[in-house]
């Protein structure tokens, strides 16, 4: 049973990277092309100084920066029609009345300007100066730009929205230590298909996918890539189960696989991030957290290891821990995504068709593909959708968390959209299904009925 299971994953990664690898190619084909034609580096000797240097911005704020321009010559400005300070992302920050005006009166020229940049959105971009010649061809000076941080003003409502997220996980991993049935997994783990089947979708492909969707909807915003990585390598979530249970699914199996996936985590998260998400930090400029990511995966085992110890002396406490677990994870669930909704509302200007298909179809292609291996390996029908909800639905409150504290701002709120765009799109092809499955049977019923014979009582017309 392993062999074909080897075979078709293996397949499915060399198909997944090779049309990354495809498409990726084309589109930065394409890119550099554009940059090629658009942005031609000058051979202009100018050199080109900022003061500040950089610029660490709110949003909605603007800041004066002064501009020098030395080593210009009369020569320079002969076939130049026109010199503007830019940005490189004029949507993060822009600058007011960006001409240059220069005047050729003497051999060589100074120029000094001051120019207020305002900062729009967050994120990062760089300020350059650019020369177009009388021909309509534009330049960009190659000495230096000038590189803007914009990030959002702290507020106490987000610090309200981190604490009350830390205090929520916590809960929820507490209750998954109370409600560790180790008799049960020692019964799993003599016959283990359905686990070893849900564990090899959830650790491998999903973060496989994820890295894949990417990089081939995302080219060039690592902050995104990074987002929804981090999402596909979180562990299940605790919805699973409920849907699971909507669905005519295993529950029995859905809960081992979300305990034995909420356990592999520790190890399986900070694997990938520290192999396959090294690439996306490095493209990024960003280092990689080590320290901010152990410290969140301790963090974590803490609870776990109050619960179990809650479990074993403290019996009736954890039957009662056990009972909530499943309102407990709807409302982590929902506080993640109504509170992060809430508070962070300007996150949806980030919105993009791309973000769309990439929260909407990492858990779609999940579900299809735990489906289909659970299938082809001729699971149970429960089973296989027990095990196809649970490689789907990722525990994006996880992901949301990590991000946070791994990363310094404005990375952790641009790459936070896409655990919250995971969340919001998560449950729409399950809610489908679910709403056939309901029609379906309804449907079944009535023809059922209608082959009913009638019963005696029934009224006999009298022959003549």
């Amino acid at each position: 049973m392993a062999c074909p299971l080897h075979k078709l994953l293996l397949f499915t990664a060399l198909l997944i990277l090779q049309l990354i690898a495809t498409c990726k190619a084309t589109i930065m084909d394409n890119h550099e092309e554009r940059d090629s034609v658009h942005r031609q580096v000058s051979n202009v000797g100018w050199e080109v100084t900022y003061d500040p240097p950089n610029l660490n911005m709110d949003m909605s704020t603007t800041r004066n920066v002064t501009l020098r321009i030395d080593r210009i010559t009369k020569a320079d400005l002969e076939d130049i029609q026109s010199v503007q300070f830019k940005s490189e992302r004029e949507h993060v920050a822009w600058v007011e009345n960006g001409t240059i005006v220069l005047e050729p009166l003497v051999a060589s020229i100074a120029y000094n300007g001051s120019f207020s940049v305002v900062a729009n959105f967050l994120g990062q971009t760089n300020f350059f100066v650019e020369l177009v010649r009388k021909n309509g061809s534009s330049e960009t000076i190659k000495s230096s730009t000038l590189p803007v941080t914009v990030i959002r003003p702290e507020r106490v409502i987000d610090h309200v929205f981190t604490v009350s997220v830390i205090l929520l996980i916590s809960i929820l991993y507490i209750n998954f230590g109370a409600a560790l049935d180790v008799g049960a997994l020692k019964q799993i783990a003599l016959r283990p298909v359905g686990p070893v089947i849900g564990f090899v979708c959830q650790f491998v492909f999903m973060p496989l996918l994820s890295y894949g969707l990417g990089h081939l909807l995302f080219p060039d915003n690592y902050e995104l890539q990074l987002g929804l990585f981090f999402t596909g390598v979180s562990p299940a979530g605790g919805a699973s189960n409920i849907w699971t249970v909507a669905l005519g699914g295993n529950l029995t199996l859905s809960i081992a696989m979300t305990t034995i996936s909420t356990i592999a985590a520790f190890g399986m998260m900070p694997l990938w991030i520290f192999t396959l998400g090294r690439t996306i930090f490095q493209k990024a400029n960003l280092v990689v957290p080590y320290s901010r990511i152990a410290y969140t995966a301790v963090g974590l085992v803490v609870p776990i290891s109050a619960g179990l110890l809650i479990q074993r002396y403290c019996p009736r406490f954890s039957r009662l821990l056990v009972r909530i677990l499943k309102p407990m994870s709807v409302i982590l669930i929902l506080f993640i995504v109504i509170f992060a909704i809430v508070t962070n509302l300007y996150l949806f200007e980030l919105f993009s068709w791309q973000i769309i298909i990439a929260g909407l179809g990492l858990p779609l292609l999940g579900y299809c593909f735990g489906f289909l291996v659970s299938f082809l390996l001729r699971l149970p029908f429960a089973d296989s959708l027990a095990i196809s909800v649970e490689t789907g639905i990722q525990n994006t409150g996880i992901a949301i968390f990590l991000l946070r504290f791994a990363l310094e701002q404005p990375a952790a709120d641009l790459t936070t959209v896409m655990p919250v765009s995971n969340a919001i799109m998560t449950p729409l092809p399950l809610l489908l299904l679910l709403v056939g499955l309901r029609l379906h049977e309804r449907s079944k019923r009535r023809a059922e009925n209608s082959l009913i014979p009638k019963t005696e009582t029934d009224p006999v017309i009298a022959t003549p």
